[in-house]
């Protein structure tokens, strides 16, 4: 436990950052989740959306830290070769 006013006040600003960490992290999954359940379907139109704006996200969490950038290209380039094995298919 904290025992420094300086210490307790980090362990209370990890709390926070940890639970927005989480909930960003949760987001981009359901996103991917949504991308994936849209190429399930037979429209392009809305999976190309859906995979613009989880592109989005993912460029997000890469500059805030919360997934590295190499992890971030990486993902986008197999959801996007998904994407157009899809549309090409």
């Amino acid at each position: 436990m904290a025992n420094s006013p300086q210490a307790r006040k980090r362990a209370r600003q990890a709390t926070g950052r940890r639970a927005q960490n989480m909930s960003q992290r949760s987001e981009v999954r359901t996103s991917i989740k949504r991308f994936k359940s849209s190429l399930d379907d037979a429209d392009t139109a809305v999976a190309q959306t859906a995979y613009r704006e989880v592109a989005s996200q993912i460029d997000r969490t890469a500059r805030k830290g919360l997934a590295h950038r190499n992890q971030a290209g990486r993902l986008k380039s197999r959801l996007n070769a998904r994407l157009k094995a899809k549309t090409t298919a």
